[in-house]
């Protein structure tokens, strides 16, 4: 329950919110009451804009201003991570290396990730982004490089293959705690 509440909350903190309809004060024109009040059989209108008309204002339709953040207390985020961590070493689905040595080479850093058994969509994660290991795998398809204080539920769960630099991992566990 945690890890797919960490998961939705990922996605809903990344929501951007577009949508926007006009009310009837921001549709052009209206500004003419169409017809008499009285005397024409007609129901009363004072304007052409009223919502229950065609080319009108939207009455509840989205404001632009819609909120669809999920908070998660950060104990309950780390508790996630580490369940996400865990289900993917239960799977075997974790690979631990001494250190992700780059030349900066997209060729070099394939052939690693190939010799290690990394297929499908790889997380490679490093104790830090910046450096040749990044350069080398931003053309990869399939592979994203995250930063080991970045690591996220989202993106542990949708790898099929975590490779994780030594260094990155006592970050990772001086991050989660002891457990």
């Amino acid at each position: 329950q945690l890890v797919g509440d960490a998961y939705r909350a990922y996605l809903a903190n990344g929501r951007t919110n577009n949508a926007k309809t006009l009310k009837r004060g921001e549709v052009r024109g209206g500004g003419k009451k169409p017809w008499r009040q009285k005397g024409t059989g007609r129901a009363r209108f004072g304007s052409i804009r009223v919502p229950i008309w065609r080319g009108d204002g939207i009455a509840f339709g989205p404001t632009g201003n819609e909120n669809y953040a999920i908070d998660m207390p950060i104990k309950a985020k780390r508790t996630a991570l580490r369940h996400a961590l865990s289900i993917k070493t239960a799977a075997k689905a974790v690979v631990v290396l001494d250190e992700f040595a780059s030349t900066g080479k997209t060729k070099d850093a394939a052939a690693l990730l190939t010799k290690v058994g990394a297929q499908g969509n790889v997380l490679l994660v490093l104790a830090t982004k910046a450096g040749k290991a990044d350069q080398a795998t931003r053309n990869l398809t399939g592979v994203k490089t995250v930063a080991a204080t970045y690591l996220n539920v989202y993106d542990v769960m949708n790898a099929d293959m975590i490779v994780i630099e030594k260094s990155a991992v006592e970050v990772i566990e001086k991050w989660l705690g002891d457990k």
